[in-house]
């Protein structure tokens, strides 16, 4: 018991040899036999204990005998807590063994059709190989040494590799266009003698050969062809006029160019009906081209005639009053006529056709005047409507341009080439001291007069081709054909915007130049349409009004008379044009 509190005593003490020698002369006095000294060193009353869980942090490992036995190991582990043998990593799954895998299914392969090895071959040589291969059958075997090429060295067709000796399709490529130029007939002095591929199988006793008289008829043939050809393009057609009616001039001495009195209106008059009234029915058809109209004009000012063109190549003169006959035929386009044009006296006027030609009229006599040709498609022509510029007019092209003739002298006077395309309508304003065009590129372009930079220039990404365009009567407005099926009203004024409250819809027109046309009062909108439909808007509420079936085939326009309160003329591709009160 004295050791154990000595070494208590101790383990509290400091090492310093002079507090050893005090406690250790302390101890020797202490009584060990007493009781309440010795108090402190009994053990406690027995307090109650807490069990703690044991952790083991290491891995579980499996024992040597479940390793070396090759336990089975699941393949959807995605850990492994020891090393297991090879045999045990690539043991096969439970189950049964698959029996329709065949040993082509169960070969590694690296790629889609099998197991592809690295080679150092040249991309060049593998695709000249397998070029010759697919053309000739043969190629060479990869595996021979390339130095060393012999019959044997060949797979596929070998035989043709020996007869063609080897040869890869870019090494033949210039025996096979000589083989070719035999066929044709050799060298290009040797053309006379080459009779044709049928040459061989004819035999020159019993050949069929034409008679002296077919012969010469064939000559005469390919005479003609030779010099339609050269001249076609060259030389206008021949110009002719036909009078239908029995006498030219009445008993006073006047030509049909006369304005009647005698039709219940004054068609000399300037001023327009004062209320217009919807037409409702048709009254009489002009026929006789004999397929699709494509533009119609009446005589200015007066209305009393008709002048029409067609796709027959032929331009009519119509009575509007009376009898309503066909007063001329105007003959001396090779293809169809695109626009005419009446100058402000309706004594001349001027026709484009597709045979590239613009051609002046005499009204009266039929008589061909002049001819205009650029060598380029005209689209639309209009005479300058001023009084002293009568003999100037404007016309635009398929080349992009506006080109400006003069009558007398037959010579393009200004180019106007702004334009990104053909060039569709030309329509003067602001008292012919301007003109508006209208293009395939989607825009629209202002000009003053003779000066070939426009100084306006309309045009927005929602905006179509605009083919057909109109100047409303007051001369405020113009009324644009637009190709999303709508009519758009631009002003005719300083600015020309977009009347955006003035939008006319409800008819179908894309692809075609339906031509609109006012009422005299500025009351209507019409035009065609491309199910050959006559449309009728109000021009305040632009509300669709009044819808006529006009025509079986497209209806590509239609026109108010200016001296009528509900006569309407539409013409279109079936070859008719009606009038409608």
């Amino acid at each position: 018991m004295s050791a154990t509190v000595a070494s208590l005593v101790s383990y509290g003490s400091d090492s310093d040899s002079e507090n050893e020698s005090n406690l250790n002369t302390d101890v020797e006095k202490v009584d060990l036999a007493d009781p309440d000294t010795m108090a402190h060193l009994k053990p406690l009353k027995s307090v109650p204990t807490m069990s703690v869980a044991v952790l083991n942090s290491a891995p579980e490992v499996a024992v040597k005998e479940a390793v070396e036995t090759g336990t089975h190991l699941d393949p959807s582990l995605k850990e492994v807590t020891y090393n297991p043998t090879f045999e045990t990593m690539f043991a096969p799954e439970f189950g049964p063994i698959n029996p329709f895998k065949s040993q082509q299914m169960a070969a590694p392969r690296n790629m889609l059709s099998g197991y592809a090895e690295p080679a150092h071959l040249n991309d060049f040589m593998f695709e000249q190989q397998r070029r010759t291969f697919s053309t000739y059958g043969y190629a060479l075997d990869p595996s021979v040494d390339t130095h060393q090429v012999s019959c044997s060295s060949y797979i596929g067709a070998v035989d043709e590799a020996e007869k063609n000796k080897g040869l890869t399709v870019f090494e033949s490529g210039q025996k096979k266009s000589e083989k070719r130029k035999k066929i044709k007939g050799g060298e290009a002095g040797e053309i006379d003698n080459f009779l044709g591929p049928w040459a061989k199988y004819i035999d020159e006793k019993d050949g069929a050969k034409p008679s002296e008289e077919e012969q010469k008829e064939l000559d005469e043939i390919i005479a003609k062809r030779q010099k339609k050809g050269k001249n076609e393009e060259d030389a206008p057609a021949e110009e002719k006029t036909i009078l239908h009616v029995k006498d030219m001039y009445d008993y006073q001495g006047r030509s049909y160019l006369h304005v009647p009195q005698d039709v219940g209106i004054n068609l000399r008059s300037a001023d327009a009906p004062d209320k217009c009234y919807l037409p409702k029915k048709q009254i009489h058809v002009w026929s006789g081209h004999t397929k699709g109209v494509s533009a119609i004009r009446l005589f200015p000012s007066s209305g009393h005639l008709l002048l029409s063109s067609s796709m027959d190549c032929k331009i009519k003169l119509w009575e509007v009053y009376g009898e309503r006959r066909c007063i001329r035929t105007f003959i001396g386009h090779s293809k169809a006529v695109r626009d005419i044009c009446f100058n402000n006296t309706g004594t001349q006027f001027l026709s484009a056709a597709y045979d590239r030609y613009l051609k002046l009229w005499d009204t009266e006599t039929g008589q061909c005047i002049s001819r205009f040709t650029n060598r380029k498609v005209p689209y639309c022509v209009k005479f300058n409507p001023d009084e002293d510029k009568q003999s100037l007019f404007v016309a635009g092209m398929s080349d992009k341009k506006i080109v400006q003739w003069d009558i007398r002298t037959g010579e393009v006077v200004q180019e106007y080439d702004r334009h990104l395309g053909a060039v569709n309508t030309i329509t003067f304003v602001d008292e012919n001291r301007r003109f508006v065009s209208t293009s395939d590129d989607k825009s629209l372009r202002v000009w003053e007069w003779d000066i070939p930079v426009d100084f306006k220039y309309i045009a927005e990404p929602s905006m179509h081709s605009m083919p057909a365009v109109t100047l409303s009567p007051n001369g405020k407005w113009l009324a644009c054909q637009s190709m999303d099926n709508q009519i758009l009203i631009f002003g005719a004024q300083n600015r020309f915007r977009l009347n955006k409250k003035k939008v006319f819809k409800g008819h179908m027109v894309a692809g075609y130049a339906c031509q609109v046309d006012f009422s005299p009062d500025m009351s209507y909108v019409v035009s065609g349409d491309a199910d050959g439909k006559l449309n009728i808007w109000d021009w305040k509420t632009t509300k669709l009004y009044h819808r006529i079936k006009a025509h079986d085939k497209v209806c590509i326009s239609a026109l108010w008379h200016p001296h009528e309160t509900s006569k309407v003329i539409t013409c279109g591709w079936d070859g008719q044009i009606k009038l409608w009160d």
